[in-house]
């Protein structure tokens, strides 16, 4: 069978959301993975009650609606973390951390069977430019990981392609002429930048190494503003930052956990909960220290989590959001002003900026020389973000793709070449 004719699957496995492509008998078309939506939660619940497992928003649901269990998120954060190699407790027994990643790709894989003519046995997945920051051998422990999750599923070839080079495919399909355009793609876990010349007539080249100028990423993105938007509004509800009883600030290190999505899970053991109940003999304000342990002990960190990002979404949308904290306490709820998130992220957005601005220079382009901005990635709504790089780039105009499924578009439109010699 050839390349064009052959059924791939390509998947953006994100650290917030997932969605797969099909290169089917020749059609490329996305998957609808849940509900008919063609992007879904990177979520898993293990149901301690039914004994079941669900994945996407029926995880989340499940979650949400009290049922006894065990939420797993951000499960690309563990890629190249010495967590990988670990085992967490679901229903009273070890499961390895890999194994859920691959009950997860499994999932996927499933479904987009269920919509193709023939086994999918072929696989382009995303990949940042950097699973880990700095550190070569973890970043290709990262990826040999996924491969070898990837075939134990069922694939039996598997090519990677950088996600921002995935975007600037999807992007190309618009262009009328010739750009120099800079893809912004910032999803939950990284932030990724290629520099790309773009346009209808290098769209047919078989070999695009030449327009691609510049490849760079950060590992700072939309988890991570999560993070800092938690702990300046929701753990400030539950004693961070407030004054212990002897004037100096409360311990910090179960905030910031309870604040890091990938963290959350580890606060519920025996050892963390007598941790912190320890607290209550540094906490000058007792009430809040009641919050905390509520919380902790009813393993709502995931919970307020979800309230966080939620709010961050509402205040990218709309310019301020709130967040409904009742089911810690009575009518508990915190007001959100877009002031506040930016205030937050700005230490990290100038981080994320100088790494893109890094890249284009390195290129030997000036900033001035670009001519495009392609924001894609679930974290570009914020308009803090946008306006960061468009100071940085004031020369180049704004273009904004679709924020979850545009690298799952590109990585489809990359597949035929990718898998042209196989």
């Amino acid at each position: 069978m050839s390349s064009l004719n052959r059924c791939i699957a390509a998947i953006d496995f994100g650290t917030s959301n997932s969605a797969v492509c099909l290169v089917n008998e020749g059609q490329t078309f996305l998957v609808p993975l849940e509900h008919g939506r063609e992007t879904i939660p990177t979520a898993v619940f293990y149901n301690a009650e039914q004994r079941t497992t669900a994945f996407g928003q029926q995880a989340l649901a499940e979650y949400e609606e009290g049922s006894e269990g065990r939420l797993m998120r951000s499960l690309k954060s563990l890629l190249g973390s010495e967590l990988l190699g670990e085992t967490t407790l679901i229903g009273g027994k070890p499961v390895a951390y890999r194994q859920i990643i691959g009950e997860f790709l499994a999932h996927l894989k499933e479904v987009a069977e269920s919509h193709a003519s023939c086994r999918l046995t072929h696989l382009v997945l995303g990949r940042p430019v950097h699973f880990v920051d700095d550190d070569e051998a973890r970043d290709r422990l990262a990826e040999t990981t996924l491969t070898e999750i990837a075939r134990e599923i069922g694939f039996e070839e598997v090519r990677f392609q950088f996600e921002p080079i995935a975007a600037a495919l999807d992007f190309e399909a618009t262009l009328e002429r010739e750009e120099l355009v800079l893809v912004v793609d910032i999803g939950g876990g990284t932030s990724d930048f290629s520099l790309v010349r773009l346009g209808p007539a290098l769209a047919g080249k078989t070999d695009r190494s030449g327009d691609v100028l510049a490849n760079d990423g950060i590992h700072l993105a939309g988890t991570d503003f999560d993070q800092k938007l938690s702990l300046s509004t929701a753990m400030r509800e539950l004693g961070y930052g407030s004054a212990g009883t002897d004037g100096k600030p409360v311990p910090v290190a179960v905030f910031h956990d309870l604040a890091t999505w990938h963290k959350i899970n580890f606060l519920y053991t025996w050892k963390q909960l007598a941790s912190a109940e320890e607290l209550k003999l540094f906490m000058g304000d007792l009430r809040m220290h009641r919050r905390l342990m509520n919380v902790l002990r009813g393993r709502q960190g995931h919970r307020i989590a979800s309230h966080v990002e939620g709010a961050k979404i509402e205040i990218a949308e709309g310019g301020a959001g709130s967040m409904d904290l009742a089911f810690i306490e009575g009518d508990l709820a915190v007001p959100i002003a877009e002031q506040v998130l930016s205030t937050a992220i700005g230490p990290l957005l100038n981080r994320i900026v100088q790494s893109a601005l890094d890249a284009v220079l390195r290129a030997g382009i000036t900033q001035d020389e670009v001519t495009v901005l392609y924001f894609t990635g679930g974290s570009t709504g914020i308009a803090e973000l946008r306006r960061a790089f468009q100071k940085t780039f004031p020369k180049a105009r704004v273009a904004v793709g679709d924020k979850f499924a545009s690298v799952a578009r590109g990585l489809g439109a990359s597949a035929p070449k990718l898998f042209a010699d196989a």
